[in-house]
């Protein structure tokens, strides 16, 4: 069995990855939705947003079936 000093370093990697992940993702989308100095940034979340409202109507049809 694993050691209390193993199942520490264990949790704190994980909480340490989790939380990397976060700030990127969090980073990431705050670039993406207020920089709006990027050229053809708004047509990208128009399209994106069409996209995904597609595949929820798709899902949600094949849902109901």
């Amino acid at each position: 069995m694993l050691n209390t000093t193993t199942n520490n370093s264990v949790i704190i990697r994980n909480y340490i990855i989790i939380t990397a992940t976060v700030m990127f993702a969090a980073i990431g989308l705050t670039d993406t939705f207020l920089a709006p100095t990027r050229a053809g940034q708004q047509d990208r979340l128009n399209n994106y947003g069409q996209v995904v409202s597609a595949g929820m109507v798709s899902y949600s049809r094949a849902l109901g079936r």
